[in-house]
């Protein structure tokens, strides 16, 4: 029988592992852990890989463990960082815990035998006091170890350099997981490649302290096939709250992925089968290929696993009514839509005859007038989906939809519904 490890190998899922027998570990159930740590009140799609591999451990039966980082998102992890992290109040940590919390038990299962187990280090670490804490801790870490990871050697050779605060991050992450080892036998960690000096080190503690081999396991980040971080939009973050980017711009994101990019995202952000994965790559090869064919199932799956059912239908309906032609957009359409996509109110008698330049400005579309004029010379706007190329073209009563809505698209991605005040 394939094991899990088996499994997230086939799907591309794995950058390195810290020993090998991990995969003699996973033929019977055991506790396999990842760290969040509050940076915001939500989890974003690069988050969303590390929610798919304790997923993936829960189905084949062993129990994911999370741990919440009130202690280390205190803190702030240099990893991946060139320059140093604001430190967050403790009032913002306790507000983001709850938000990602939330996030993260819509995407588990807590109804399954082997339901998630969350913690948050911050359980352990504020009963310890400084010296007892570098006595019975800090003993066990060289700094020659600790100087050779490579975000520290970065920090180091940077003009900024790097605290002791975030330097002694590592020793935090590696304690976490010497914690978790004695309390709930915790045997496993997953996390992103960036993770796997912070991982090492508490292999490395579980080892000196408790005389037991654990393994670590880490993903390959998100990256696009131009080498850019994928999960960034021109607005920032896609987030994984409904609350902080709508089921359409989710969607709408998930949809646009290059072609180069597609099959590589279908087998590390959904649970379809890789033979299935296998066929939709193939008919992306036919001449008779629909093309975004495959975008759509991606689109779908991912919006399904993070909004469920209704999450896919409110991003499609909108996508019917953000999309159709002049005359056919409905008044229906951009009503039931309206909450699900990038909207901003206006008065109507301010907006009756306003220069379109003026409007995309006001809307913060576009940064500046001249900005907006290179736009529309350039044939980068359309209103109500129909393309303007007139530089003086202002809004009238004829281009309201159901004399409440004006639909305005900016480039190939960016729309805004703009409705009348009433």
């Amino acid at each position: 029988m394939k094991s899990v490890i088996d499994l997230l190998q086939e799907r591309g899922f794995v950058d390195a592992i810290t020993h090998e027998e991990v995969k003699n570990l996973v033929k019977t159930p055991c506790k396999v852990y990842c760290g969040f740590d509050p940076t915001s009140d939500s989890l974003h799609l690069g988050n969303l890989v590390a929610v798919i591999g304790l997923a993936w451990f829960q189905k084949m039966g062993h129990t994911p463990v999370v741990l919440v980082g009130g202690a280390t998102g205190m803190i702030g992890d240099p990893s991946g960082k060139s320059e140093e992290r604001n430190l967050l109040t403790k009032e913002k940590v306790v507000e983001n815990l709850k938000g990602i919390t939330a996030v993260l038990e819509k995407l588990l299962d807590f109804n399954a035998p082997n339901k998630p187990i969350i913690v948050n280090n911050l359980d352990w670490f504020q009963g310890f006091s400084f010296l007892d804490f570098l006595r019975d801790v800090g003993k066990n870490f060289r700094l020659s170890s600790m100087l050779a990871k490579e975000s520290v050697k970065a920090r180091l050779n940077s003009e900024e350099g790097i605290s002791y605060t975030e330097f002694s991050y590592q020793i935090l992450q590696a304690y976490d997981f010497l914690h978790l080892a004695k309390t709930l036998g915790v045997s496993i960690q997953i996390g992103g490649s960036d993770q796997w000096g912070n991982i090492t080190q508490g292999t490395e503690l579980v080892r000196k302290e408790m005389g037991k081999q654990v393994s670590g396991l880490t993903f390959p980040l998100l990256t696009r096939s131009d080498g850019k971080k994928f999960g960034k939009s021109e607005k920032g973050a896609i987030w994984l709250s409904k609350d902080k980017l709508s089921e359409f711009e989710f969607y709408q994101y998930l949809y646009r992925v290059p072609d180069l990019d597609v099959i590589r995202l279908l087998k590390m952000l959904t649970f379809l089968d890789v033979a299935e994965i296998g066929r939709i790559e193939e008919s992306m090869r036919a001449q008779d290929y629909v093309p975004n064919t495959a975008q759509k199932i991606l689109a779908a799956e991912v919006t399904r696993f993070v909004h469920g059912e209704e999450g896919v239908k409110k991003a499609l309906h909108a996508t019917e009514g953000a999309y159709a032609k002049g005359s056919e957009i409905s008044l229906e359409t951009l009503e039931a839509v309206s909450g699900d996509m990038p909207t901003m109110e206006a008065a109507l008698e301010e907006t009756l005859g306003k220069k379109l330049i003026d409007l995309l400005v006001q809307s913060g579309l576009q940064e500046s007038k001249g900005a907006a004029r290179r736009l529309i010379q350039g044939g980068g706007v359309s209103v109500n989906n129909q393309k303007i190329d007139n530089v003086d073209f202002s809004i009238s009563a004829s281009d309201l939809i159901g004399e409440r809505f004006i639909l305005i698209q900016v480039g190939k991605k960016q729309k805004l519904l703009v409705r009348m005040k009433t």
